[in-house]
């Protein structure tokens, strides 16, 4: 157990920093082609941040462990809304933006509704996932001509990304190595606790792991509502979650066909879906999200981890 915690701990570490380079490289080159935060949160950081969510689902698929790999998208885009939607309001409540962001939030609504869809054969096949990774690329297409017309300052670009490409794509290299070094041994350590705690597979891909591959968006929204780019952090939990599903799942079930039951999954679907819906209907107008509806969303989250933890050791 103390080596499998270890694991665990320095696997997410990685993920971590992995992330943390990861868009820092990305984010620095698309900041020197001078696109505007909205954009570079749902496209650059969106696919960076959403990077240990890859490695951790493609390597659950590798070995087998489809309620892991559907338990990780799943809780991470529960985790993406309730925890960093709602702490990013809190610290500094972002500004919606009403033309553009309405897009993204129809696509996620959308994507999220295709997903229990895909399940009611109990399987996700790699047919639905070319589908679902189609999608995925429509949609960057579509946000890239959308947000064309709008451009950042020059003087947006923090001090710290000011450095040469080559620098920049190495540390974006670097990034995705000990990314996909520490998804391996989070997934490892996360499998072997959950079997020595008689804990099932998709409480802790609900719970440990999503929080886990959730670090770099959590990470990257509060820097930004810290700096004042409500909008970044916007773009960057509406895009992550969207390719979470669209790009990650596609990928998946492309390496191993995801078999997950609709009925064990309910409450999390629920969970998922009703909180995309509150994000929708809050972000779609063009107004501020209080911090109210942060606290609001922080604690249904924590509801949420507390109906998880009865299920499990009740």
């Amino acid at each position: 157990m103390l080596l499998n915690s270890i694991l665990l701990i320095l696997g997410g570490a990685m993920l971590y920093f992995g992330a943390e380079w990861l868009v820092r490289g990305a984010a620095g080159m698309a900041l020197k082609l001078g696109v505007r935060p909205l954009l570079i949160g749902l496209t650059v950081v969106s696919y960076a941040t959403s990077a240990p969510e890859l490695a951790v689902s493609v390597t659950a698929a590798l070995h087998h462990e489809s309620a892991l790999a559907l338990g990780n998208v799943v809780g991470s885009n529960i985790a993406n809304i309730g925890l960093i939607l709602g702490l990013t309001a809190l610290i500094s409540p972002p500004m919606s933006d009403g033309s553009l962001a309405k897009r993204e939030l129809i696509v996620l609504l959308l994507a999220s509704l295709a997903l229990p869809l895909a399940l009611l054969d109990h399987v996700f096949s790699p047919l639905e996932g070319v589908l679902f990774l189609v999608g995925s690329v429509a949609f960057t297409w579509l946000t890239i001509i959308w947000s064309r017309s709008r451009t950042i300052q020059l003087d947006e670009v923090p001090a710290e990304e000011k450095l040469s490409k080559a620098a920049l794509i190495g540390i974006g290299c670097i990034g995705l190595v000990v990314l996909t070094l520490g998804g391996k041994a989070f997934v490892y350590s996360a499998s072997n606790i959950a079997i020595e705690l008689g804990v099932s597979d998709r409480v802790i891909g609900l719970t440990i792991v999503a929080f886990g591959t959730s670090l770099p968006e959590l990470a990257a929204s509060v820097v930004a509502a810290l700096r004042g780019h409500g909008e970044l952090a916007i773009g960057n939990v509406i895009g992550s979650n969207i390719f979470n599903i669209l790009l990650i799942l596609g990928v998946t079930s492309l390496v191993q066909p995801i078999e997950a039951s609709l009925t064990e999954l309910t409450l999390d679907l629920l969970f998922m879906g009703g909180l995309t819906l509150f994000a929708v209907l809050a972000l779609g107008p063009r107004r501020t999200l209080s911090r109210v509806e942060g606290a609001l969303l922080t604690l249904c989250y924590g509801g949420f981890l507390t109906i998880l933890a009865l299920e499990s050791f009740v």
